[in-house]
C-alpha cells in the first residue's frame, strides 16, 4: 500500500502544475503524500473486502458462480407487494406490446430478450441471417419501447 501511495503521489506531482517554488520540492511532495495517505485511509474505511465478510473459513463464494463468472443460480427477488403489483401490470402491458409486433419480430424478441436464446439458434429456427436477426431485434425493441412509452410510462 505504501508503494501505491508513493506512486500516486509522484503521478499527482507530475500532472499538477501547482508547484510554485514557495517551498522545497521535498516539502511539497510530502504534503501531497500526506493527502494521498489520508485518501487511501478513507477509502479503506469505506470499502470492505468480500473475503473479510466471511467468518467461516470453509465458506467459499465460488460456489455461487460458474466458470464464466455468472450466477449459477440467480438470487431470488424479494417480494414487495407494491412492486409485485406493478410488475404484474408491466408484464401485462409488455405482453400486449409484443402482440402488436409483427409475428416474426415478436418471436425474435421473445427468444432473444425473454428466453435469452443464443443468436445462432434463433437464426436457425427463424431461417434468417445473423445480420438480419440484429436488424429485426433492433426494430422489435424500438417497437416495444415506443409501445411501453405510450401505455406504461405515461400511464
Amino acid at each position: 500500500m505504501a508503494e501505491d501511495v508513493v506512486q500516486e503521489t509522484l503521478i499527482a506531482a507530475i500532472k499538477s502544475p501547482s508547484y510554485a517554488e514557495q517551498s522545497s520540492p521535498r516539502t511539497w511532495l510530502t504534503g501531497i503524500l500526506k493527502h494521498k495517505i489520508i485518501d487511501m485511509m478513507r477509502k479503506n474505511m469505506r470499502e470492505v473486502v468480500a473475503s473479510d465478510l466471511m467468518h467461516d473459513e470453509d465458506a467459499n463464494m465460488d460456489e455461487f458462480f460458474d466458470e464464466a463468472g455468472h450466477w449459477s443460480e440467480k438470487p431470488l427477488a424479494w417480494d414487495i407487494p407494491h412492486d409485485a403489483l406493478e410488475q404484474k401490470q408491466f408484464l401485462a402491458i409488455l405482453q400486449q406490446c409484443m402482440e402488436k409486433l409483427p409475428a416474426k419480430l415478436g418471436t425474435l424478441f421473445l427468444m432473444r430478450d425473454i428466453h435469452d436464446t443464443d443468436n445462432e439458434e434463433i437464426c436457425k429456427e427463424l431461417d434468417i441471417t445473423s445480420t438480419n436477426a440484429w436488424v429485426m431485434l433492433y426494430r422489435a425493441r424500438m417497437g416495444i419501447r415506443k409501445c411501453l412509452e405510450i401505455h406504461w410510462i405515461q400511464a
